[in-house]
């Protein structure tokens, strides 16, 4: 998209995630004489080794801001408007060591590589996750490909999941790949689906869940669906209950966009948060009996999937250079399983 400029400190922004999952990496404020002018004829000048092209592609993907809000290319640029530019990962303030991570590689070509994440592994680097992080193992699985920078934000993961969340990821390996893929997720014609255990049985058991997602104000590592229509980003998760566990169930989740935590806080939102959950409440007894025998089979659970109970299944997407649509499904891995398999039959002896 256009070419990190580290040694110029004014032109950085703060770096920091807006709660949607992108991060600012400049700003420009327009002088108070400053006659209308197109963005990307603004930008193209501001932006070392950036082409007036690269720019109009990045508006198109969402990520030219004026004034907070997506602009085309053809926005006219007025006094004292404020200029961003924003990036789905946080700008990288020091070198990328290649580390040799075990990459679980779904499909690779010349274009896109996608791979399946495990729980516990951080995507990107940062606070305090400087290494050991899966554009590490990016790094190393790309050491040896004179045409791929791990550092270059043209490139790269396309989007992301949590830390503790498995599941498919899609990378980019040319800038051509990373804007047509990142204009397809911002469109939304991607396909995401995602299997998730959560607490109680929602009903009805199939539906949709709209609430606009923000940072929750009363606890800054939490985000949260918000009242005031005016705040938060427009979210839409729609579910459908695979298996009924008793206290617990397996859901399908589709994603129709993709918020930080999105389906994590909607389900939370309907009263039915997932299990192991420790930011959203999952990681208490939400659902059940008051024995000791239950707590001690709860406790069994959390220990056979010690993390939220999410897991990415399904990517669909249009691939950036022939235009064939692809579809990949990764299985759902062993912790979840085994956990799913647990409460099978504690639901299915209470029914004896």
């Amino acid at each position: 998209m256009v070419e990190e400029l580290d040694e110029i400190d004014e032109l950085s922004g703060s770096g920091e995630s807006d709660g949607n999952g992108l991060y600012e990496h400049f700003r420009f404020v327009a002088d108070k004489g400053q006659q209308l002018l197109r963005v990307d004829k603004f930008l193209v000048t501001r932006l070392e080794k950036s082409s007036r092209n690269r720019v109009q592609q990045a508006a198109d993907a969402g990520c030219v801001l004026v004034n907070g809000k997506p602009v085309k290319s053809n926005y006219r640029v007025k006094p004292l408007d404020v200029v961003s530019v924003v990036m789905d990962r946080p700008r990288y303030e020091f070198e990328i060591i290649p580390e040799n991570i075990p990459l679980d590689i779904v499909y690779e070509d010349s274009d896109v590589l996608v791979v399946n994440k495990p729980a516990g592994l951080v995507v990107h680097p940062g606070h305090g996750n400087y290494s050991g992080t899966l554009v590490n193992a990016l790094a190393w699985h790309f050491k040896d490909n004179p045409e791929y920078d791990v550092s270059d934000p043209r490139m790269g993961l396309v989007h992301r999941i949590d830390k503790d969340t498995s599941g498919l990821l899609v990378v980019a390996k040319t800038p051509d790949a990373k804007t047509n893929l990142g204009k397809q997720f911002f469109n939304k014609t991607t396909k995401r689906e995602y299997v998730a255990v959560v607490w109680g049985v929602p009903k009805p058991e199939k539906g949709t869940i709209t609430g606009n997602i923000g940072r929750n104000p009363k606890d800054r590592l939490q985000m949260a669906v918000l009242d005031d229509p005016e705040q938060g980003k427009h979210a839409v998760t729609h579910y459908e209950v695979m298996e009924s566990l008793g206290y617990a169930s397996v859901v399908r989740c589709r994603l129709e966009t993709g918020r930080t935590h999105q389906i994590r806080v909607h389900m939370l939102h309907i009263g039915h948060p997932l299990l192991n959950d420790a930011r959203y409440g999952g990681d208490r007894i939400l659902r059940g009996e008051r024995s000791s025998s239950y707590n001690q089979f709860v406790s069994n659970c959390f220990e056979l999937c010690p993390r939220q109970a999410l897991h990415a299944r399904t990517l669909g997407f249009v691939h950036p250079r022939t235009g064939e649509e692809m579809f990949f499904e990764a299985p759902v891995p062993a912790d979840m399983t085994s956990m799913i398999e647990r409460w099978r039959t504690y639901a299915a002896a209470k029914q004896r």
